[in-house]
C-alpha cells in the first residue's frame, strides 16, 4: 500500500486492525497472569503482580525507546526518498543498541531482584511469591526487547500483518499456558511466569520470519557513527521510553503510597486498576502505532494535508477508547475484581469507589498517549518530551505525594485524573497550533 499517495482511510484501517491487535494480545499477556494468579494465590497474588508490574515496564520501555525511535527515523528518511541506505542505518543502530541494553538489564536483574522487589513495595509476605514469578523472565529478558524493536520495524516495513500475528500466537500460548501450568500442573505464580516467557520467546521468533520474506527491506549492516545515531534514535523514542518508564515508577509510587495509607486489600485492588490501565493504554499504544508509520513518511514527504486528515481519524478513534473503558468501569467495576482475583469481603467493599474514582483519567489518557506518537511522529520530540514526563514524573508524582497528606487517603486515587485533565489541556493546545484545525 502506498502510504504517499493512497487513500488515507484504508491505510490507517488496514494499520489499525494490525497494531491493534498487536497490542492488546500484548497486554493479554500481564492481564491473564494477574486473573490466573488471583484466582490461584488470591489477594496476595494480586497484590505481588502489582509488585512485579514496574519490572514489566522498565523492560518494556527501553524495547520501544529502541523500536519506535529507530523505526520513526527510518520512515521518516524513507519518505524523503533516498536511496543511500541511510534509513538501514538506523534499523542497523537501533538493533544494535537493543543489544547493548538487553545485556545490561539482563545482568541487572540478576543481581538487584530482591531490592527491586523491595523498592517497588514487596514487603515479606509478597517477596516469595514476587521472586517465583520472576525466575523464569530472568532468563528470557532480551525476549521483552526485541519484541518491541521487531515489531515497530515491521509496521514501518509494510508488514503490521505479520507483527500482529507473532503477537498473537505467542499470546494464545501464553493463556493456554498460564491455565495449565498454574492450575493442571499446580506451580501457581511460577506457571504464570514460564508461560509469559515462553509466549515471547515465540513470538520473537515468528517476527524473525520476515527476514527471510521478500517483501523484506530491512538489512543489518555495520553501523556508521553509532553514537551519533543512537542519539537520534533516543531522542525520537524518549516519549516512547518514558511513557512505560513512568508507569514503573508511578507503580512504584502507588504501591508503597498504598501500603502507607490503605493496607493490603487497597493493594489488591491496584492490582487489578494496574491491570485495567494497561489495556487502556495498549488501546492507545495501538492507535499511535498504527499512525507512526503513515505520519512519518509523510511528513518526511511534506504531505501536512494528509497528516492533518489522519490525525481526524485517529482522535475520534481515541474518543471511543476513553468512552468504552470509563462507561465499564464506572458501571461494573466489581466485575474486574471478580476476573482478577477470588476476592474477600474487605476487597469487595472498597473496590468499586476506588475504580471508579481512578478510572476518571481514562478520558483523557488516551488522548494524552496518542499525542506523544502523534509529535514524535511529526519529529517534535520536545513536545512529546513535556507530555510523557508531565503525566509520568512531574504533576503525577507531585500528586500522588501531596494528595493523601492534605486530603486524606480517598484522594490519593484522584491524583491521575487530575494529572491527565491538566496535560490534555496542554495537548490539545499544541495539536491545534501545530496543524491549524
Amino acid at each position: 500500500m502506498d502510504l504517499l499517495k493512497g487513500n488515507i482511510k484504508q491505510a490507517y484501517g488496514k494499520y489499525l486492525l494490525a497494531s491493534f491487535g498487536s497490542a492488546l494480545v500484548t497486554s493479554i499477556y500481564g492481564v491473564v497472569d494477574l486473573a490466573m494468579v488471583g484466582q490461584y494465590h488470591g489477594p496476595q497474588g494480586a497484590a505481588a503482580m502489582a509488585v512485579i508490574a514496574p519490572i514489566w515496564n522498565i523492560i518494556y520501555s527501553f524495547g520501544l525507546l529502541t523500536g519506535i525511535g529507530g523505526s520513526v527515523l527510518f520512515s521518516a528518511t524513507r519518505g524523503k526518498g533516498r536511496e543511500d541506505g541511510e534509513e538501514n542505518q538506523y534499523f542497523s543502530s537501533a538493533f544494535l543498541a537493543t543489544v547493548l541494553i538487553s545485556a545490561l538489564l539482563w545482568i541487572g536483574l540478576w543481581l538487584f531482584e530482591e531490592p527491586l522487589l523491595l523498592l517497588f513495595g514487596a514487603d515479606e509476605s509478597l517477596l516469595d511469591l514476587a521472586k517465583r514469578y520472576v525466575l523464569p523472565i530472568k532468563f528470557t529478558v532480551p525476549v521483552f526487547l526485541f519484541t518491541q524493536l521487531l515489531a515497530a520495524f515491521l509496521r514501518n516495513d509494510s508488514n503490521p500483518g505479520l507483527a500482529t500475528k507473532a503477537v498473537l500466537i505467542g499470546g494464545i500460548f501464553n493463556v493456554f499456558g498460564d491455565y495449565l501450568l498454574v492450575f493442571t500442573c499446580d506451580l501457581g505464580i511460577m506457571g504464570a511466569g514460564i508461560a509469559t516467557a515462553a509466549g515471547a520467546t515465540i513470538s520473537v521468533l515468528v517476527m524473525l520470519t520476515h527476514f527471510f520474506s521478500p517483501r523484506n527491506t530491512l538489512r543489518l549492516s555495520t553501523p556508521q557513527h553509532f553514537l551519533l545515531r543512537l542519539k537520534r534514535i533516543s531522542v525520537s523514542g524518549f516519549s516512547s521510553f518514558f511513557l512505560d518508564l513512568a508507569m514503573g515508577f508511578l507503580t512504584m509510587l502507588f504501591n508503597r503510597q498504598i501500603m502507607r495509607y490503605s493496607g493490603a486489600d487497597a493493594l489488591a485492588v491496584y492490582g487489578t486498576i494496574v491491570n485495567i490501565s494497561t489495556f487502556v493504554q495498549c488501546c492507545a499504544y495501538g492507535v499511535g502505532q498504527a499512525a507512526q508509520p503513515i505520519l512519518s513518511i509523510n511528513f518526511g514527504a511534506n504531505q501536512l494535508l494528509r497528516i492533518r486528515q489522519l490525525v481526524r481519524y485517529n482522535l475520534l478513534t481515541v474518543a471511543v477508547i476513553s468512552g468504552l473503558w470509563l462507561t465499564l468501569c464506572v458501571l461494573v467495576p466489581q466485575v474486574f475484581i471478580y476476573l482478577f482475583m477470588s476476592p474477600t469481603p474487605g476487597v469487595l467493599q472498597i473496590a468499586p469507589l476506588i475504580i471508579r474514582c481512578y478510572s476518571l483519567s481514562f478520558l483523557f489518557l488516551p488522548l494524552n498517549i496518542y499525542s506523544t506518537y502523534l509529535f514524535q511522529s511529526i519529529l517534535r520530540p520536545g513536545l512529546s518530551f513535556v507530555v510523557s514526563v508531565s503525566r509520568g514524573l512531574l504533576l503525577s508524582g507531585l500528586l500522588i505525594c501531596l494528595l493523601p497528606i492534605y486530603f486524606g487517603e480517598l484522594s490519593l486515587w484522584l491524583a491521575m485524573p487530575i494529572t491527565e485533565t491538566l496535560v490534555a489541556i496542554f495537548v490539545l493546545y499544541s495539536m491545534r497550533r501545530l496543524l491549524h484545525f
